[in-house]
């Protein structure tokens, strides 16, 4: 194993780039990678366990829980609870913050925002799902940290990252100094260095949207996806659709090859569908930590104001060239939605 960087061993030697944090932040990077090799074990075996399906519940948004969402998201909460490094964790499937109230925790600094796993109606098809997390430092210095410490702007995040469940098993994260990438090795069960400083591509020619709610999407976006779809030879189009309902696959794929994920408003959900804080702040980081772009059409993701844990917002992300182009369909067709649609004050005209 001459030459092969484990995560841990990376994750030590990164230590410097944080005088402050005395390893904590080590620490905690550590536990999710614990907890997300306990999650690729079950979604491995999900074939031959009592784990596919529906869990009979649903989560604050309203929608079916499956098996291993819960089973995911009781891993990460009993990691992040043992190692003492977290004081909040925050999760889509919970209603609440989870407040780690342990003598462990007592001088805990970071908060964890967590999607469990992201696109878990592919389980039973048998299509790559994926983790999400970020992590803050809490704001407060003194007595128990609170949702004020938790509703932060994507832009005071101190790391962010996903795990990706396909083929092979990565963990992508950063720290604000660019991204790093570690594939499971399953024959000495470490998350080894594979893809050091990734580097998202400036342009692409892979569009990912759910294309069956087309009727709905605003002019902006219809404009784009023909725009996609024209033949032009000097752009390199008509683009390739790529959408798999997994934010996680669809854009580690952009990450690797270039390309666009696109998640816009609705008529029927004008502040649009993904969460801010558990989705689109997180893989924002991630994005533009590897040379890429991250709006929900009209502002940076990493700036709008967090006023709720679960709110939700339209994301168009990725190759830098590809969503300045979108952008610019969206000013010139849609310009009537404004920032406050987004806050779920205006609806679509």
């Amino acid at each position: 194993m001459q030459g092969v960087k484990t995560l841990g061993q990376f994750i030590i030697e990164k230590q410097a780039d944080f005088p402050y944090a005395k390893g904590e932040l080590s620490r905690l990077l550590r536990d999710i990678g614990i907890a997300a090799k306990l999650v690729n074990r079950e979604v491995n075996k999900a074939g031959l366990a009592d784990i596919l399906g529906d869990a009979g519940s649903t989560n604050i948004q309203g929608e079916g829980q499956k098996k291993l969402d819960v089973y995911a998201n009781e891993q990460f909460i009993s990691a992040l609870q043992s190692g003492g490094e977290c004081c909040i964790v925050v999760s889509e499937e919970n209603d609440e913050y989870l407040y780690i109230d342990s003598e462990i925790s007592k001088n805990a600094k970071y908060i964890v925002a967590i999607d469990p796993l992201d696109g878990s109606s592919n389980i039973d098809v048998n299509v790559a799902v994926g983790t999400i997390f970020s992590i803050y430092r809490r704001k407060s210095t003194e007595g128990k940290a609170t949702m004020d410490d938790v509703l932060q702007q994507g832009t005071q995040q101190v790391a962010a990252g996903y795990v990706i469940y396909g083929s092979s098993t990565m963990l992508v994260y950063t720290t604000g100094k660019g991204v790093n990438g570690f594939t499971l090795d399953p024959s000495i069960g470490e998350f080894c260095l594979s893809h050091p400083d990734m580097q998202m591509p400036k342009d692409g020619n892979i569009y990912s949207i759910n294309e069956g709610y087309y009727t709905h999407f605003p002019d902006g976006i219809k404009k784009y996806i023909k725009y996609c779809q024209v033949e032009d030879k000097p752009t390199n189009r008509p683009y390739t659709s790529r959408y798999t309902g997994s934010m996680v696959a669809d854009l580690h794929r952009s990450l690797i090859k270039g390309g666009i994920f696109i998640y816009p408003m609705t008529a029927q959900a004008p502040s649009g569908k993904l969460r801010l804080v558990y989705e689109c702040n997180p893989m924002a980081f991630i994005v533009e930590q590897a040379g890429g772009k991250a709006s929900n059409g009209y502002s940076r993701i990493l700036e709008l104001e967090v006023t709720d844990l679960h709110q939700r917002t339209a994301i168009v992300i990725g190759s830098e060239q590809m969503v300045k182009k979108a952008e610019e369909m969206l000013a010139c067709f849609s310009p009537q939605i404004t920032k406050r649609t987004f806050e779920g004050l205006v609806t679509i005209q």
